[in-house]
This record gives C-alpha cells, sequence and structure tokens, in this order.
C-alpha cells in the first residue's frame, strides 16, 4: 500500500499527520494540567471488591468536607453502575455546556459540584457498554473539560477493582494526593483490599488510609452495637500493609434509607449525632489535619 503525499514521513523527522497529532496530545495535557492545578487535593476512593459501600462513603466524604465549607468537587466514574446522582438525589439532573464546548458539573448545594455519566442517561435502565478506550476518553474529558473551577477537594469515586478506570484516573491525575480504600471487615474482602494497595503501590499512587465500613451493626432502638461482619479486619490489615487506619463506620439502617432518599447521611438532619455521622466526620477531620488544613 502506498502512503498519499502528504502522509510521507520526511528523513529524520515526523510526518505532517504525527505532527498534528503530537500538537493535539500536548494541548490536551495542558489544558488538563491547568484544570487539575486549580483544585488542591485530588483523592480517590478506590474498593477491591464490590458491594462494600464505597460509593456511599465517598458521597458522605465529599458532603462532610462541604459541610465544613471547603469548596468541594465529587466525580464518579464508575461508568458501568453509575449511583452517585441517586444517592445524592440529583438523577433526574441533566448536563449542560458552555459557548466554548466546556462542561458544566452540577450543583449540589453552595459548596459542592458533581459529575457523573449518570447525568449522560437518558434512563437510569440504560446500559453502558463501552470498552477501555471510550472508558478513558471520557475519564479524560471529565477531568479536562470540566469546569471545575477553583476547588479545596476534588473526591473521585471509581469503581470496584484494578481494571480500566482506576488505571485512567490514576495516570492522568499527575498530582493526586493519594487514595482512601474502602474495606468490610470479612475476609474476602480483605484480599481484595490488599490487591488495591499493592496497585496503589505500583503507580505510586500514596495511600491515605483504610476504611472499615459496615464495622458492626448498631441497633436503631436500644443503641447496641453487634458484629455481624466481624470487626476490626480493617485495622488488622492496615497494620500488616504498614498504611494507616482512618476509621470504622458501623452499619445502621438510616444510612440506606437516606441513600435511597437522595440525601447524604452525613447531612441527615438527625435529632443526635449517630456512630456513623461521628465516624465519617472523624475521618474527614483526621485527612484534613494531614493536609494542615483548619477546622
Amino acid at each position: 500500500m502506498f502512503k498519499k503525499k502528504n502522509e510521507q514521513k520526511p528523513e529524520g523527522g515526523a510526518s505532517p499527520v504525527e505532527t498534528v497529532k503530537a500538537a493535539k496530545e500536548a494541548e490536551e495535557a495542558r489544558a488538563l494540567r491547568e484544570n487539575m492545578d486549580r483544585i488542591s487535593h485530588k483523592i480517590l476512593v478506590l474498593s477491591g471488591k464490590g458491594g462494600v459501600g464505597k460509593s456511599t462513603v465517598a458521597v458522605n466524604l465529599a458532603a462532610a468536607l462541604a459541610a465544613k465549607n471547603f469548596r468541594t468537587g465529587l466525580l464518579d466514574i464508575d461508568i458501568h453502575g453509575p449511583s452517585v446522582p441517586k444517592l445524592l438525589g440529583i438523577d433526574s439532573e441533566k448536563l449542560t455546556g458552555t459557548e466554548d464546548g466546556r462542561i458544566l458539573p452540577v450543583d449540589y448545594g453552595n459548596s459542592m459540584k458533581v459529575m457523573s455519566v449518570g447525568f449522560m442517561l437518558s434512563s437510569s435502565n440504560d446500559a453502558v457498554i463501552w470498552r477501555g478506550p471510550l472508558k478513558y476518553s471520557i475519564i479524560k474529558q471529565f477531568l479536562k473539560d470540566v469546569t471545575w473551577g477553583d476547588l479545596d477537594y476534588l473526591i473521585v469515586d471509581s469503581p470496584p477493582g484494578t481494571g480500566d478506570e482506576p488505571l485512567s484516573v490514576c495516570q492522568l491525575i499527575e498530582k493526586a494526593e493519594g487514595a482512601v480504600i474502602v474495606t468490610t471487615p470479612q475476609d474476602v474482602a480483605l484480599i481484595d483490599v490488599r490487591k488495591s494497595i499493592s496497585f496503589c503501590r505500583q503507580l505510586n499512587m500514596p495511600v491515605l488510609g483504610v476504611i472499615e465500613n459496615m464495622s458492626g451493626f448498631v441497633c436503631p432502638h436500644c443503641g447496641k452495637k453487634s458484629d455481624i461482619f466481624k470487626n476490626g479486619g480493617g485495622l488488622d490489615l492496615a497494620r500488616e500493609m504498614g498504611v494507616p487506619f482512618l476509621g470504622s463506620i458501623p452499619i445502621e439502617p438510616a444510612i440506606v434509607q437516606n441513600g435511597d432518599a437522595g440525601i447524604p447521611f452525613h447531612n441527615a438532619a438527625l435529632e443526635n449525632t449517630t456512630p456513623a455521622q461521628k465516624a465519617f466526620s472523624d475521618i474527614v477531620d483526621i485527612l484534613c489535619k494531614r493536609k494542615g488544613e483548619k477546622q
């Protein structure tokens, strides 16, 4: 097959097509870097296994940061199962753009901006059937083209495992603060959490700490705690792997009720501060103190 004249590669140099491609990639890298540089702290929320409540943790960490008046962004990169819009009660929102082709995030309250592929679907029943390159492209677009503005924190909710989505976001965010790993106490979850920590280390991504979710059940009537899924596995794992332990969050029925109602549990107007609410607040305090933030 003969090359077209304008695609012929000069000796010792790049072809015109390669030159244009390189210039485009350089411009995209510059735009991505400039957008991310306006965000002080980028934190990934990872889990080695599904069903550990990772999205619930991510949403409530973001809500707790916003409640402390930090300018907060929440990016949902779970392409196949975007649950952040539902957990925030904004699943009917749709994306809008600017005249220059940028994407406007959905505002939640006065201090939080949210982005999710869920806002792009015509129905919550729609299945997203994308391969790796397309997922990489949309994640890059969410980081580069969304008008996040000046933020104190960007919380990134990743799907479980160590596949395309967490790998893409780790590679695209050059100056990420690190990752928070969510687990439940039982061994079947802890096995996969070890893989998440190894994943971070291979990518030189700092592990900010482990959160043990569903750490015992607190009875709403008597307040007694029962260790349904064991207890202390997250703490033991953190010690074993040499990473910080951020805290334990117990099971409370109100977490499920508020999630279904689209109200962050941390912001719920409950009569008393519950153990789970206090746990979320304490974890945020730990993260902020490590960054030198004023409480």
